[in-house]
């Protein structure tokens, strides 16, 4: 059987760096890309394939979908769409640079890699394109406002991509987790501080007893949080399934969101989510 080839965005640090390992484990020619290039140095010295990548950038997209075929003659069997970022703030906070910006990388470039990959797909018939999106793909949450607005956006590109693809032989995923351990609030702080104003807000004090306790604060793994290992089963089940799943959720709170959702009226459900 010939060795299935994958590109994966975001790859220097959690979810993207363990399915980047884990599918190499399984014989798969890993494509882990990342944003910086020292990343992508230090993935190589740990045996990966690895080149710059950077969502937020058309003309780094262009030439890593360009660098990935080159490398494989011209096919790729799957894309694993796992690079993003927060910038988490009350939504009545976040200036429209904000949102610019988060877009820019997880909704826009995305939506870019995505269309770049297709043709290659379409002319050796066929090809997996996994989205990695989130329980606030599915739910709001507070102080998460232009992340759970980019993820709401994956997951309709996402299901419309699905049912337009119905008549080719690619199949379209999206993959949903809750907490899973990575560095994405530690990371997010950059962001935050350069864009939200927070001692002017009338929302001073709730930052102050909330966000930025959780922000800065050191509180160990959240409750029911997974390791990016629990995404990569996931991952692995996206890519092997004959017939793959529109979803797969990951951990127990985005069972139970999914659930709710479709149960409880929306005033119910947000007295539920605002108690947290």
């Amino acid at each position: 059987m010939a060795q299935r080839s994958i590109l994966i965005t975001g790859c220097s640090s959690g979810i993207g760096h363990d399915a980047a390992h884990g599918l190499k484990a399984r014989g798969w020619r890993v494509f882990a890309t990342c944003r910086q290039a020292r990343d992508c140095d230090r993935l190589i010295t740990e045996g990966l394939e690895s080149f710059p990548l950077d969502l937020a950038d058309p003309e780094s997209i262009a030439d890593a979908v360009e660098e990935a075929l080159a490398r494989t003659g011209g096919t790729l069997d799957a894309l694993f769409n796992n690079g993003a970022f927060a910038c988490p703030g009350a939504v009545e906070d976040l200036p429209r640079g904000a949102l610019a910006e988060v877009f820019e990388t997880n909704v826009f470039g995305t939506h870019d890699l995505t269309r770049r990959v297709i043709p290659a797909m379409r002319a050796q018939g066929g090809g997996r394109i996994v989205t990695c999106s989130s329980v606030l793909g599915l739910v709001g949450a507070r102080w998460r406002g232009a992340y759970v607005a980019t993820k709401f956006a994956l997951e309709g590109l996402t299901d419309v991509l699905r049912i337009e693809m119905r008549d080719t032989p690619l199949k379209i995923v999206l993959i949903e987790p809750g907490p899973i351990g990575t560095r994405i609030r530690q990371n997010s702080i950059p962001h935050f501080e350069r864009w939200v104003n927070w001692e002017a807000s009338p929302r001073a004090e709730q930052y102050r007893a909330s966000l930025r306790t959780r922000l800065y604060e050191s509180r160990g793994p959240d409750r029911f949080e997974l390791t990016p290992a629990a995404v990569t089963a996931k991952l692995i089940r996206a890519l092997d399934d004959p017939r793959p799943r529109a979803r797969y959720y990951v951990t127990t709170p985005t069972y139970l969101m999914g659930a709710l959702r479709r149960v409880l009226p929306t005033r119910t459900l947000d007295w539920l989510i605002a108690k947290g």
